[in-house]
């Protein structure tokens, strides 16, 4: 690696990027996994091992930092490990109190351990507040460049956004830039200590910012990632080293913890390729599903198997996830259900050699009917006939659930979710909603990777290829009340992900009746949302912690969107 321009050749220095799954509000865990990276690096030989964001108390701890126990714990905890690091130099992102006695009282801090003492402390400067982030809710922001010297090495300190710069935020969102400034302070080596949840299409946005940050800089850039599912969302480790001259020279693994121990002379090191988008995509959900489960306490799922695709891509992915033998799906047929729908959810429950218990809704039906039947009239009455159904399957589910002490598993798609077609404490039932960032379009895909990683059609092609249907009525289709999936995706992902008007949806080619109505479906459908399970963040903008829209409002309607 040649040295920047006016800087003299450094020495080489040892540095491992410590990639864990924390869990939030684990501090005693977390700092057991902390202290055996610090011991499997200070064997290594390493002069500095660094950790991911707020590695100490996990990422994002949101109201937890309420807790006045829980930021001592955090302080408590990052002096203890300080301890260890005798041989060995180590970077920890923990919360701690603001010493200033102004401004908000935490801050999201790095400590430099050395020496067997905290030796430094950076403080976060570049707080977001968009999307699934929240942190000027709680932390008063750093104004400091700092710089610390290890192993020859002038280091300069960033956490996670610090790096970012206005191309990659898509304007100027800060006064402050923390990279030129460690750049002015003399940076050779750039941290960046993080926790970037996965999203599709962001690796490549990373991978530029990485390279374009180093040659502004002209400094290398390590940066961690924290690796697992927390919640709603999901990080994809891929740690990597990038040298001044912006080129890649190492990355860790994705989807999985790892240490990366490298050499910052060399001109290569281990680099674990990047999957393709889809596939990233499928383990990012599996690793979301395996993580909340085992983080909330279940060791096994429960959900409804229709025949459809939906819940097909659902049972997959939770076989794969947590073990086939820990997955109990339900055929629930009714009377509009096919033959061909109960056939295709049986051969799907053997080819992935999971749990399926049949429990026809007949009798149960039949009971509702005969409380009921006058209610059953006109149209609305004709939908509420059909939810009815939903809802005893949601019954059966929730109570399968109580008995084994499985979670739910919705299996609703985001198109469905989007425009209200799903029932509430009928099939939105569930703790997890695995696919419910995914457009239907998008979900037909990821059936399609589902079956390459398999090497042969465990989804059968009498499940992919069949026409949606809910199987509510007889001969119902799911264009019947919605546009087709191709267009209608197209209309979703302008409006709901890039935050589009009607008009310029319109302006994009599209059927301007057909737009205003899956417009005004969107917004009616909000309070469903806001009563659906968490859903796996898996594109720029899901429903959930990202997408904060009133229930009771006007403007939308009346505006003309």
């Amino acid at each position: 690696m040649k040295s920047p321009p006016g800087r003299s050749k450094k020495s080489a220095m040892k540095l491992a990027l410590a990639q864990l799954n924390f869990v939030v509000g684990d501090i005693e865990g977390n700092s057991r996994k902390i202290s055996e990276a610090i011991s499997a690096s200070a064997d290594a030989g390493v002069d500095l091992v660094a950790f991911s964001e707020l590695s100490v108390t996990g990422y994002p701890p949101r109201d937890l930092l309420r807790k006045e126990q829980f930021v001592l714990d955090s302080v408590r905890a990052t002096e203890s490990l300080a301890g260890q690091c005798k041989s060995v130099a180590a970077l920890v992102g923990y919360v701690r109190p603001n010493p200033s006695g102004s401004g908000l009282r935490l801050q999201n801090a790095a400590a430099l351990l050395a020496d067997g003492v905290v030796k430094h402390v950076h403080v976060k400067a570049l707080l977001p507040s968009y999307d699934v982030f929240d942190e000027t809710r709680y932390f008063e922001p750093g104004k400091t460049k700092d710089c610390v010297k290890i192993a020859g090495h002038k280091v300069g300190l960033a956490v996670c956004e610090d790096l970012w710069d206005t191309q990659a935020l898509g304007g100027k969102l800060y006064d402050q830039d923390p990279i030129e400034a460690l750049a002015g302070a003399g940076a050779d080596i750039i941290v960046n200590m993080s926790a970037s949840p996965f999203e599709m299409g962001k690796a490549d946005k990373k991978a530029e910012l990485f390279s374009r940050q180093a040659m502004k800089s002209q400094a290398a850039i390590a940066y961690i990632n924290q690796v697992g599912g927390n919640d709603e969302l999901v990080f994809d480790g891929a740690s990597c080293f990038v040298s001044a001259e912006g080129k890649l020279l190492a990355r860790a693994a994705s989807f999985t913890e790892d240490l990366l121990i490298l050499d910052t002379a060399a001109t290569a090191s281990r680099q674990e390729p990047l999957a393709e988008p889809m596939e990233r995509v499928c383990a990012a959900l599996k690793l979301g599903l395996r993580d909340y489960a085992a983080k909330c306490g279940f060791t096994s799922v429960v959900l409804g198997l229709s025949g459809g695709i939906d819940s097909a891509i659902v049972a997959a992915i939770a076989a794969d996830a947590i073990g086939p033998e820990n997955v109990h799906a339900i055929a629930m047929p009714s009377r509009y259900s096919s033959p061909e729908s109960l056939k295709d959810a049986q051969e799907l429950a053997g080819n992935l050699r999971i749990h399926c218990q049949v429990v026809p809704i007949e009798s149960m039906h039949a009971a509702f009917e005969s409380s009921l039947g006058r209610t059953f009239t006109g149209s609305s009455g004709e939908i509420a006939a059909e939810n009815i159904q939903a809802r005893i399957r949601g019954n059966i589910v929730m109570a399968v659930s109580n008995a084994g002490g499985h979670l739910a598993l919705a299996t609703g798609n985001k198109s469905e979710l989007s425009t209200g077609y799903c029932t509430l404490y009928g099939d939105m039932c569930g703790g997890l909603a695995v696919i419910g960032d995914l457009l239907k379009t998008s979900v037909y895909d990821l059936a399609e990777q589902l079956n390459r990683e398999a090497g042969w059609d465990r989804i059968p092609r009498a499940i992919i290829d069949k026409p949606p249907t809910a199987e509510l009525k007889p001969g119902q289709l799911d264009q019947d009340r919605l546009p087709p999936y191709d267009i209608l995706d197209s209309i979703l992902s302008r409006y709901v992900e890039g935050n589009q008007t009607t008009r310029q949806i319109v302006a994009a080619g599209l059927d301007e009746q057909t737009v205003r109505r899956v417009v005004s479906m969107v917004d009616s459908a909000e309070y469903k949302r806001q009563q659906a399970a968490p859903v796996l963040k898996v594109t720029a903008r899901a429903f959930g912690s990202g997408r904060r829209m009133p229930i009771a409002q006007g403007y939308l309607r009346s505006s003309g969107g």
